[in-house]
């Protein structure tokens, strides 16, 4: 599952009954189907995980 950022608001309907609404600036991680196609319309970009902290230290 990719992590975006979304840009501007996005609505993702998953099917004809459900959407569910990104508000611009949300870091989340999304399904691969809705992050393909909030990046295809210009409302999100993929960012990389944050780093793990080292263990012990």
């Amino acid at each position: 599952m990719p992590r975006v950022r979304f840009t501007a608001d996005f609505d993702y309907k998953p099917s004809q009954q459900v959407t569910i609404a990104y508000k611009a600036g949300t870091e989340k991680l999304v399904k691969a189907a809705c992050a393909e196609k909030a990046i295809a319309a210009g409302k999100a970009q993929e960012i990389k995980p944050k780093a793990k902290p080292a263990d012990g230290d």
